[in-house]
């Protein structure tokens, strides 16, 4: 393919709504975990309880995700890609503009929920869309440029929540939401999937990934492969600071910093690896190698003692760059099966591997007061990475792979 069709496709219209939607989705899902001390001492919540009720309230937003992931992935599926990704946009934006007027811990706890629901469907609409209406050999780059392009509103969050209000930076985030709706009537709809809508084939039937042996094998596959995405997040984001202390830093880590420059890294990451994954054209190869660099970073993370916080800071930009695989793991999910159940697919995946994030942090606190806090971030992080690299050696390779077939 000549470089001027390839520079078409990754900007058409398609490509850079997804893009831009994806950056807005990572600017809400991060913003609640930068303004969660600030919004909740606002409210009056005591200290002691800022933990618990920051906990409840992501629960809440997390429960929301996972509801979500199921309901806009049938909607993909039975109604469309473009539904599901203006619906979603529609749903968190409204949630986040309405979080800087709450004046109680659950009014806030509803739009947290609701909000999950809406931030749950824009991504894997928009590597189906993309997908879809890219040629076989290039969509790669696309979904690549959607995460490099997506991962930076997770970087902007962090520096919006400490240089504004809180109630600005939700402002922000919901404006920023439907100032991109306001494009919409130039996307188009998947021609793959309008094909297909014109058949009797069942569409969006989420049970029907676990009636055939094979198929549930693939699913099963896909979500492992995001395992060490959910343990980094968990562990290595969420627990920062505790990290930090145990490890002996000179210096307090700061959670904020943390999420910027893991974020900064992440964009990198994203584009490189979609990138890779074409220059090798394999997806397995390509998340493969970044899954291994990453276990390298963090066996040295965790055995690097009394060193200033500017130095954990460089390892979580390396962090970011080598766990660069967001979106190709998503696009291995989508490429995986048929239209009819592509956007199901697609969706539901990385919001169960979100929703995972709750069983490694229990893992993680029964493993603690026996191992302590390093230890166990070890123990954990292998066998993340040995579940993803068993689910990498035995899904087929989808680079190249024509989509315009159904499940049967």
């Amino acid at each position: 393919m000549s470089p001027h069709s390839l520079t078409r496709q990754l900007f058409s219209v398609n490509v850079i709504v997804s893009a831009l939607g994806y950056f807005v989705d990572s600017y809400d899902i991060v913003l609640f975990s930068v303004v969660r001390m600030a919004s909740l001492r606002s409210l009056g919540v005591p200290e002691d309880q800022l933990l618990n009720v920051g906990v409840h309230l992501m629960n809440l937003q997390m429960g929301g995700m996972l509801l979500g992931g199921i309901l806009f992935g049938i909607l993909g599926d039975k109604r469309g890609r473009l539904s599901v990704l203006f619906g979603s946009i529609f749903l968190y934006s409204a949630a986040n503009l309405l979080n800087a007027f709450v004046t109680s811990t659950e009014a806030y706890g509803v739009l947290r929920f609701i909000a999950g629901v809406g931030l749950a469907g824009e991504l894997g609409a928009a590597v189906t869309l993309v997908g879809e209406t890219m040629s076989k050999e290039t969509r790669g780059y696309g979904t690549c440029l959607i995460a490099g392009c997506g991962v930076s509103g997770a970087a902007l969050a962090a520096y919006v929540g400490g240089a504004f209000t809180w109630q600005t930076s939700y402002v922000i985030g919901g404006l920023m939401g439907f100032l991109l709706l306001l494009v919409r009537i130039r996307v188009t709809e998947s021609t793959i999937f309008l094909q297909m809508r014109r058949t009797l084939v069942p569409r969006g039937r989420f049970f029907s990934l676990f009636t055939d042996r094979r198929r549930a094998l693939r699913f099963l596959q896909c979500i492992l492969i995001g395992v060490p995405i959910a343990f980094i997040f968990s562990i290595f984001l969420t627990l920062s600071p505790e990290l930090g202390k145990a490890l002996g830093a000179t210096s307090p880590i700061v959670p904020g910093k943390v999420i910027m420059f893991y974020y900064i890294g992440q964009m990198i990451g994203d584009l490189s690896s979609g990138i890779t994954s074409q220059i090798l054209r394999s997806r397995r190869k390509a998340v493969a190698g970044f899954l291994s660099v990453s276990m390298l970073l963090i066996v040295h993370f965790l055995f690097t003692r009394g060193r200033d916080s500017s130095y954990y800071y460089a390892l979580y930009f390396a962090l970011g760059i080598s766990f660069g695989f967001w979106a190709l793991f998503i696009t291995i999910a989508a490429e995986q099966f048929g239209t009819n159940l592509r956007a199901t697919v697609a969706t539901t995946v990385p919001n169960l591997v979100r929703g995972l994030i709750v069983i490694v942090t229990s893992i993680f606190q029964v493993l603690r007061p026996s191992v302590g806090v390093v230890n166990s971030a070890l123990i954990l992080g292998i066998g993340c990475a040995l579940l993803a690299y068993s689910a990498l050696l035995f899904i087929p390779e989808t680079f190249g792979k024509d989509l315009n077939y159904i499940e049967t």
